[in-house]
């Protein structure tokens, strides 16, 4: 439906993409035309309603497309940004995510607006080339350009780890961990619509010594608990306990889209692996709305410190939305 309009459609996560129709709106009227047209066909031909951002730039247009639901059409452009986007809270922005809300927050930053007349440079101190990013998106002045269709984004693996608020001292401290880490990889994966190939662990042990150990998988995947159970093996295949562990991580690499085609063994059960991905999609749409922790595998509850390690605060920023054009 959208190709009928542009060639510039991005894929963003499982249910959204950008579209640039600069160069269609000499047929088929301006933005808000084109918006308004595909919400009617959206509707007709699917029977379901869609909410859409309006604006001349793809963060812009996120935040018009999450400003009212259900089934609405939001203009956010020079004109009006200020107005509209200003008050709203800083978290609304795209990629701000736990970690960076809590940091802005200490600092006294809540709004978009208060974000916006931060000087970038003090930003830059305090996240890195990071805070002239999200300067640039708080102003509205983000110019990255909206993909081609068929391009993929140059994400070659996705990975969080912790150090843990105590030692690891079992296998089961290790399953625990490599359960949340999965989860919140997966979860990843399945926002940008990838799946991994490889599964790879890192471990630091209390003197600082580490190693890393990966594998690949005869299947593609993003379902949490099949990485984890990977990673399980890998750790137990390389460790022997000599010393506690510190920190330890989780990677999904060499990632493929959702939909590439595979090779299926006669002895893999993918309807069985399927329904454990919709699960998990489930699960982080109740997060996303509720928070991570309203919905929780009950081995989070076995240990009161390593259960409360949340994952969401290792935020790693898509590299692929960086890289586009």
């Amino acid at each position: 439906m959208f190709e009928y309009y542009t060639d510039q459609v991005e894929p963003f996560g499982l249910d959204e993409s950008w579209l640039d129709v600069t160069g269609s709106c000499g047929l088929f009227g301006n933005g808000m035309s084109i918006a308004k047209e595909i919400s009617r066909k959206v509707k007709k031909e699917l029977g379901i309603t869609v909410s859409i951002g309006v604006a001349n730039n793809k963060i812009s247009a996120k935040l018009g497309s999450d400003y009212k639901k259900p089934d609405t059409i939001t203009r956010i452009e020079a004109d009006n940004y200020e107005e509209i986007a200003y008050p709203l809270p800083v978290e609304d922005l795209l990629y701000v995510g736990t970690a960076t809300k809590n940091k802005l927050h200490w600092y006294g930053i809540r709004t978009i607006g208060e974000l916006a007349k931060t000087n970038p440079d003090i930003l830059a101190g305090w996240f890195g080339k990071m805070g002239y990013i999200l300067s640039s998106f708080a102003r509205g002045t983000d110019q990255t350009p909206v993909a081609k269709q068929g391009w993929h984004a140059a994400v070659k693996s996705i990975g969080n780890s912790a150090t843990t608020p105590r030692d690891l001292l079992s296998d089961e401290d290790v399953w625990l961990m490599l359960v949340i880490l999965s989860e919140s990889v997966a979860s990843r994966m399945r926002e940008l619509a990838m799946k991994c190939t490889v599964v790879e662990i890192s471990v630091r042990d209390k003197d600082l010594c580490s190693f890393i150990r990966q594998r690949k998988l005869e299947t593609p995947t993003c379902y949490s608990m099949e990485i984890a159970q990977a990673a399980f093996a890998l750790f137990k295949a390389s460790y022997s306990w000599a010393k506690p562990l510190r920190s330890i991580g989780v990677r999904g690499s060499n990632l493929v889209s959702a939909d590439s085609a595979i090779q299926l063994s006669l002895l893999s059960n993918e309807e069985n692996r399927e329904r454990h991905e919709r699960l998990d999609h489930a699960v982080d749409v109740i997060r996303d709305r509720y928070g991570y922790t309203s919905l929780q595998r009950a081995i989070v509850y076995t240990d009161h410190k390593l259960g409360r390690v949340n994952p969401t605060e290792h935020t790693i920023h898509p590299v692929g939305y960086f890289c586009s054009g």
